[in-house]
């Protein structure tokens, strides 16, 4: 088996916790034996283990000898004690003669502390393995740490014509039971979801996660939620988005998710601040332009300005189209 195909094995594990290891990032482990046998492990909800020494453990209740062994782990593993002891140090101890890396941990906790003490060990370590795909799976965490502000998901459903309700402003079940599953997989993905105060007026969301397993988001709404709205408890935010955001990184928020509405898209568009948006496309067309739009207030005033990013997955979900839209 190559470096490639063990961390592919890493990567699959790694997807398994997605929504349950916050603040704690989604990491896997897959270790090769010399015998040709492979284990997995992924990070545990906290408190518990981080996935090097899951897989680890997984590998002495099979009775696999991993002296000699190479480990693909999807993020350098720790050097300092927190939760949990030095994931380096476990490696270290049950003799494992290769580590390959897809990236290095931005923590200044971490960053490249935990290489070190596996080079110092004369353990072979291998860094960049299939980079792309661990950047992408990790990048609300990379993000987190490296800026200290939530990674923002915008997200939005629309008709393939770009509205997103009615005239009369009724707008439910655009999109097909497929797409509103996973834009509650995105809501567990996410440690805080946010709208604003006409949405929560509209609508009155709760803003939970219903259709999947996951944990509830805390919930934000720019402006003030009336006492019996659905939405409480939550952060009411009469601020500036760039001081909120510096809040919720404080928090722990690794990713946040702006689910409505236009004026509220619209605002975190204008300040840079999206990191990707994430739109559902129905198969309808309003077919006018008196439909309500995704985005509402002046856009970019000219073509030189236009702000592009880069189409990093698109798929069908029943009959819509999910397209990831990620901006440098």
């Amino acid at each position: 088996m190559t470096d490639e195909q063990l961390m592919a094995v890493a990567i699959d594990a790694a997807a398994t916790v997605r929504t349950t290891t916050a603040p704690n990032p989604w990491v896997g482990a897959a270790i090769l034996s010399s015998s040709g046998d492979v284990v997995t492990g992924a990070t545990e909800r906290p408190p518990g283990a981080h996935a090097e020494v899951v897989a680890l453990g997984a590998a002495r209740s099979a009775g696999i000898d991993v002296g000699g062994a190479t480990v693909a782990i999807t993020l350098e593993p720790c050097s300092h004690t927190g939760r949990t002891g030095p994931c380096a140090d476990a490696l270290i101890e049950a003799g494992v003669a290769r580590v390959v890396v897809g990236v290095t941990d931005p923590d200044p906790r971490v960053s490249e502390a935990g290489l070190d003490r596996l080079r110092d060990a004369r353990i072979d370590v291998v860094v960049g393995v299939a980079s792309d795909a661990v950047e992408a799976q990790l990048a609300p965490y990379l993000h987190h740490r490296r800026t200290g502000r939530p990674y923002v998901v915008v997200k939005l459903a629309a008709t393939i014509d770009g509205r997103t309700a009615a005239p009369d402003g009724t707008s439910q079940w655009i999109t097909g039971e497929e797409a509103r599953t996973d834009s509650h997989l995105l809501r567990a993905e996410s440690q805080a979801i946010l709208v604003g105060a006409g949405t929560v007026r509209a609508d009155d969301p709760s803003l939970t996660v219903r259709l999947v397993d996951g944990d509830d988001p805390r919930r934000v709404v720019l402006g003030s939620a009336d006492a019996d709205a659905k939405v409480h408890p939550c952060l009411e935010w009469r601020g500036d988005l760039p001081d909120l955001l510096d809040q919720l990184g404080a928090d722990g928020v690794m990713q946040l998710m702006v689910e409505g509405g236009a004026n509220t898209a619209a605002q975190f568009h204008a300040e840079g601040l999206v990191n990707r948006y994430v739109v559902y496309f129905a198969p309808a067309v309003f077919g006018g332009d008196d439909a309500r739009p995704m985005f509402v207030g002046d856009g970019t005033p000219t073509i030189a300005e236009l702000r592009h990013g880069r189409f990093v997955a698109s798929r069908h979900l029943g009959d819509d189209i999910r397209i990831d839209l990620a901006i440098d």
